[in-house]
């Protein structure tokens, strides 16, 4: 079960559930990876729409890191249960659960 007020989200691939969450340490990753200069670059570029499939999938990489996943499957190969529409949706609840300030989750 996730817990929205921490940050997560679910993922499903290949029929497993994921539990998905953006902790400090991987979202200084993700600002590397992608060669964004700031977390507010970061998210900008998400909520833009000017995101790639590239983008999308190291976020979710990201998620499965923060999440706790020891050893995330090869996100290349996967099945995401909804296909990219799907994916672009969850990584769009992480962030949005990530940031949320309010007392109520997202």
């Amino acid at each position: 079960m996730v817990n929205p007020y921490r940050g997560e989200v679910l993922l499903e691939l290949d029929g497993q559930a994921y539990v998905l969450r953006l902790s400090l340490g991987v979202l200084a990753e993700l600002e590397e990876s992608l060669g964004v200069g700031s977390l507010l670059a970061l998210v900008e570029r998400f909520e833009s729409g000017e995101f790639s499939t590239r983008d999308l999938l190291a976020l979710l990489a990201a998620g499965l890191k923060g999440g706790g996943c020891a050893a995330p499957p090869d996100l290349l190969a996967a099945e995401i249960k909804g296909g990219p529409i799907a994916a672009a949706r969850i990584a769009a609840r992480l962030l949005a659960v990530s940031f949320s300030v309010s007392d109520e989750p997202v």
